[in-house]
């Protein structure tokens, strides 16, 4: 299958997702939020990614399709798996429906085997997490973010210079406040607020938060 078509799967299968996603008003990220977290991943070049919060699996097909064109992929393995894959993204989800949601449209995008959904609770599935990772894309319970960085870093899963992204850290801006002043004031990180906009909304204000790790 040559990259062309390949691609042509994946841009498919996203339109789909939106489609379901603006049909039935899910906090899916979207094109715009898309564009944003693919001009990070450009920029910092990532090899691999952790995501909390997989929904339908837009923003994993967006990640890991970025991901795998700039490098062959990175082994990336799961506690609970006897063998390396050659993943580049993890996501976590909890909700079991949404988990096989989003593992049939990974599979429709041509990406199953880049992909691995872990279907259970973040707060448990993190400690049993066996790689280090580039990237880390949070996108779950609002009032956890910082709980979920912070088994991120107690259990060693940070690469240095490693980019977590929080999304909807404007509209949620309350929920998060330990989260973001961590990032913002501890020392551990340069972190950047980018407004945009809720995804497949015109005029309801949102946030990213980018941050680097540099802690040393």
């Amino acid at each position: 299958m040559n990259h062309s078509y390949e691609e042509n799967i994946v841009v498919k299968v996203l339109a789909e997702i939106e489609k379901t996603a603006r049909k039935e008003f899910l906090p899916s990220i979207g094109p715009i939020k898309g564009k944003i977290i693919e001009d990070v991943i450009r920029k910092h070049k990532p090899k691999n990614a952790l995501e909390i919060g997989t929904l339908h699996g837009y923003s994993a097909i967006l990640m890991a399709n970025i991901l795998l064109s700039g490098q062959d992929g990175n082994k990336v393995v799961n506690s609970n798996e006897s063998s390396s894959r050659n993943t580049v993204l993890i996501s976590v989800e909890k909700d079991p429906k949404l988990a096989k949601i989003a593992k049939k449209n990974i599979e429709n995008s041509g990406l199953s085997d880049k992909i691995q959904v872990i279907n259970g609770d973040a707060l448990e599935v993190i400690p049993k997490l066996k790689s280090k990772f580039d990237l880390i894309f949070l996108d779950a319970t609002k009032m956890e973010y910082f709980k979920y960085l912070s088994l991120a870093e107690k259990y060693n899963l940070l690469n240095s210079r490693a980019v977590v992204i929080a999304d909807n850290v404007l509209i949620y801006e309350n929920e998060m406040k330990d989260y973001l002043d961590y990032v913002r004031n501890s020392g551990n990180y340069s972190s950047r607020t980018t407004e945009t906009t809720l995804e497949f909304s015109k005029n309801v204000k949102d946030a990213l938060e980018v941050s680097i790790n540099i802690a040393t």
